[in-house]
């Protein structure tokens, strides 16, 4: 089954999205801030991604910049979902910040669910300007 590593810093909400997610039968890590989600995407080696973007220490924005900015393919290609109370509809980082989905909170489960199954039937693909798009040709519902 996949592994999702989640950043998220609000406790309750983590314990939740845990939760949801390993009744899925997906193996599931969780981080706190950004830097601490960094560390474990390299040692972990994820499926997919899904990140909060206000945390402490490197926000989400920062998180997403460092693993495509990785030299590693197995870390730059991974599929990355921003899920997020803090993002405005317009702001011009959405669309520049090379991810397969977003979603605000809150956000349903069944949305949720089929979003991240989606992107783990997608695997690993890159989000420059060589590779197009995203294959996963997900909806960003800001």
């Amino acid at each position: 089954m996949a592994v999702l590593l989640i950043a998220e810093d609000d406790e309750d909400i983590a314990l939740v999205l845990v939760r949801v997610f390993k009744r899925t039968g997906m193996t599931v890590f969780r981080a706190s801030d950004g830097r601490a989600a960094f560390e474990a995407i390299l040692e972990k080696r994820p499926d997919i991604v899904l990140t909060d973007l206000g945390m402490p220490h490197m926000d989400g924005w920062e998180l997403i910049d460092a693993i495509r900015a990785h030299p590693d393919d197995d870390v730059r290609r991974v599929p990355i979902a921003i899920l997020s109370g803090h993002l405005r509809p317009g702001d011009p980082r959405a669309g520049q910040a090379q991810v397969c989905a977003i979603m605000l909170k809150p956000c349903p489960n069944e949305q949720l669910l089929a979003t991240m199954e989606e992107l783990v039937s997608v695997g690993p693909h890159g989000h420059d300007a060589a590779d197009n798009l995203c294959p996963a040709d997900l909806p960003v519902t800001v």
